[in-house]
């Protein structure tokens, strides 16, 4: 894929997101933050190229409706890069897919409420337990989405 289809992609998956972000903000801020959008961070399973985007898309989501400043805006971009980064190696190494679901759930459900604490004043261990739940659901169908993702482009014969 050559630079412009990548960067037009990356540009409709950051879109993607913040529409999505800004569909469902009125539980992705709650107290289980169930952020669908973060399923699209499995995406960096079959396009490795889109991790920093997706960060740069927590990036963007956090600022326009997060409100909670640039510990979040920044922690959340470095969350979503390490999720991301994550579901490629689970590729890389050829593992098992539905762990994608674990990084989606877990490494955003364990490091967002470290500075989440802090600006909250709230428990780690409460909000890590919240955020943990909230991602279950987005970690699902992370794997789902990148079931079919790979079941069409099979079809269509351009998936790697």
């Amino acid at each position: 894929m050559n630079s412009i289809k990548k960067l037009t992609a990356s540009a409709l998956v950051i879109a993607l997101y913040i529409v999505i972000m800004y569909t469902t903000q009125g539980f992705a801020f709650g107290q289980y933050q169930i952020r669908i959008a973060t399923s699209l961070y499995a995406l960096s399973y079959i396009y490795p190229y889109l991790v920093f985007p997706l960060g740069l898309a927590n990036f963007l989501s956090n600022t326009i409706m997060g409100g909670l400043g640039p510990l979040d805006m920044f922690g959340g971009a470095l969350a979503g890069i390490l999720t991301a980064g994550t579901v490629c190696y689970i590729r890389k190494f050829r593992l098992n897919q539905w762990l994608i679901a674990l990084a989606i759930i877990f490494i955003p459900g364990l490091i967002v409420p470290i500075w989440l604490s802090i600006l909250l004043k709230l428990p780690y261990v409460v909000l890590a337990t919240s955020l943990c739940i909230g991602q279950v659901l987005p970690g699902i169908s992370g794997v789902i989405l990148v079931k079919q993702f790979k079941r069409v482009l099979s079809k269509w014969d351009i998936s790697d």
